[in-house]
């Protein structure tokens, strides 16, 4: 396959990626309210180690090797672990609108990790164009806070930041061990450490949750943990860590768009005008060269 079809393969898995996770934050926000934060957080790893279980089976797929199992344990404490959990609480406080912005922060925190654990090189049209792209969702978010972040904010960073270096670290590790195995074995890794908790938490009242509700945890459980990232870290291993990256940009938008469908959110002109300057980010980002390790300076 060549070069080029390659990586609009890989774009177009990544976009496909985004607009799955794109509803996370909303089905995060309905499951919450029923089922609470350990539970929505750590228990749709438990229900995906079922599903994944059963394909590693059938499929006879052999355990990774001692330094992939290295890899695997950061991408579970990003993916599988920390950004759940910390998204899963904040959305007990913040709403979709305002949390989804700072999730747009992703591919600044996920290119960066991707120059120390994949050995790519952005170029400088690429950082500016990340900047402003972050500027922009910040701006935002401090708007929506009225001038200041809220605790549960600082909680959404630091999901961030971790899943950041989980989405570097799986995109790299993707190229050699396959990109459903690397969110499979996370998944493996951290569900046995997860059963006691949820089921310490889960209650019989839990059970009567209204239809959304348990439909929204099950798309956190199939989709969100494990088939968006599939589509993710496909896109990634073929089209290249940062480039691909730049597509989360629009998962912020898309999040508010899906709250606004399902959740009633408003959508104000503020918003609009800040989508305008992240997706023209997103464009120009999306063309800067980045330069692979051991390759030539590659162009979209």
């Amino acid at each position: 396959m060549q070069r080029e079809t390659r990586e609009k393969i890989g774009l177009l898995l990544g976009l496909i990626g985004v607009i799955c996770f794109s509803l996370t934050l909303p089905a995060t926000r309905v499951a919450v309210e029923y089922f609470g934060t350990a539970v929505v957080g750590l228990g749709r790893t438990v229900v995906a180690a079922i599903l994944v279980a059963i394909i590693l089976i059938v499929r006879k797929e052999k355990l990774p090797s001692l330094s992939q199992f290295k890899s695997l344990v950061i991408v579970a404490c990003g993916a599988v672990l920390g950004f759940p959990l910390l998204t899963s609480w904040a959305m007990e406080s913040l709403p979709v609108s305002h949390g989804a912005v700072e999730l747009a922060l992703l591919p600044l925190a996920t290119a960066g990790f991707a120059m120390f654990r994949a050995g790519e090189r952005p170029s400088l049209k690429f950082w500016l164009s990340s900047v402003i792209g972050s500027l922009a969702v910040i701006m935002y978010a401090l708007h929506l806070g009225f001038g200041q972040l809220q605790f549960a904010d600082l909680a959404l960073l630091v999901a961030v930041i971790i899943l950041g270096l989980s989405y570097a670290e799986g995109g790299r590790l993707a190229r050699e061990l396959g990109s459903w195995q690397v969110i499979a074995w996370a998944i493996m890794i951290g569900a046995p450490f997860f059963i006691l908790p949820v089921g310490l938490h889960f209650t019989t009242e839990m059970i009567h949750a209204p239809l959304q509700a348990w439909v929204s945890f099950m798309y956190l459980a199939v989709v969100s943990q494990f088939l968006a990232y599939v589509a993710w870290y496909s896109g990634m291993a073929m089209g290249g860590i940062a480039r691909v990256s730049q597509i989360q940009y629009l998962q912020p938008f898309l999040m508010i768009l899906f709250a606004a469908v399902f959740l009633n959110e408003s959508v104000t002109l503020f918003t609009l005008v800040i989508a305008g300057v992240v997706v023209f980010s997103v464009i120009v980002g999306k063309n800067a060269p980045v330069a692979r390790k051991g390759s030539i300076v590659e162009r979209s």
